[in-house]
């Protein structure tokens, strides 16, 4: 399960002179899945904890059970950390994060110490997991260990994630200048990961550095042109620079891409904000 699974935006609000919403650096919570049907599949080998993750997503409640039967069968440690983390997934699809997070940091520990890219991946699932609880102290705590194990691993997109994941639970532990620095790291690991730039960008322009923040943001357009969350921010950080116009543009090209979506609705909002275009400006 990718990490980007957890990765979901959230509009907060700022701005001189009237509400202007920002670019995420905090997740929500996924939604609910649905009630699982009442009997409950056995899962065969090989791929034991592909098939349970499969359940998990959609029904969880029979991943539960499936991975307790497991975990009360295994006989390899290997074993424990696969219904571990398939139990642990489906407490997520649930919105049990307070109790998914154990889960995968126990997988982690049943997880060979050599085996450092997998610990990392664990422990990161639980920081995801409780930053998706509301829990930041907890979910840095699980997100520094995953980091220790990282850098012992091979996997550098992955280090790039977990210093991002980092980022957002230092921004909601107020300690922005930690926050700057674990995004510095992430785009050192990872610098084709538009989500660490677009980051980068936000949490400079929150901190007044425009400048900074513009070079951000247009690395992030390059990376990955279609993100309408890039758009919202590039037209932020251009309305506060004093650049009505080309935050208008901004704004307008996310309204043209994603007709109807959230993020067009809130790119409109901003228009509004902004009030009509000069008349006197050329076309």
């Amino acid at each position: 399960m990718p990490l980007s699974f957890f990765l979901l935006p959230l509009i907060a609000q700022i701005g001189p002179g009237g509400a202007l919403p920002q670019a995420p650096l905090q997740i929500p919570k996924p939604k609910s899945a649905a009630v699982a049907p009442p009997s409950s599949p056995e899962l065969t080998k090989p791929d034991l904890l592909g098939q349970c993750l499969d359940l998990a997503m959609t029904r969880p409640s029979d991943a539960i059970e499936v991975a307790q039967n497991w975990l009360a069968g295994a006989k390899s440690m290997k074993d424990r950390a696969g219904a571990k983390q398939c139990h642990g997934m489906a407490l997520v699809r649930i919105e049990g994060y307070a109790e998914a997070a154990p889960m995968f940091l126990s997988a982690r520990e049943d997880t060979p110490a050599n085996e450092a890219d997998e610990r990392a991946r664990l422990a990161a699932l639980a920081g995801n997991a409780l930053l998706a609880g509301e829990e930041p102290a907890k979910a840095l705590a699980a997100l520094d260990l995953a980091r220790g194990d990282a850098l012992s691993g091979l996997d550098a997109k992955q280090r790039g994630g977990i210093e991002i994941d980092r980022a957002r639970a230092l921004v909601a532990l107020d300690r922005p200048d930690e926050a700057a620095a674990a995004l510095a790291e992430a785009r050192i690991a990872a610098p084709d990961n538009h989500q660490a730039w677009l980051l980068s960008a936000t949490l400079s322009r929150r901190q007044g550095k425009l400048a900074e923040a513009q070079m951000q943001i247009e690395r992030a357009a390059q990376l990955f042109p279609v993100d309408p969350e890039i758009g919202l921010e590039a037209g932020v950080i251009a309305v506060l620079s004093g650049h009505d116009e080309a935050a208008r543009k901004s704004w307008l090209s996310v309204i043209k891409a994603a007709p109807g979506s959230p993020s067009a609705k809130t790119a409109q909002a901003y228009l509004d904000q902004l009030g009509p275009a000069d008349a006197s400006l050329p076309k």
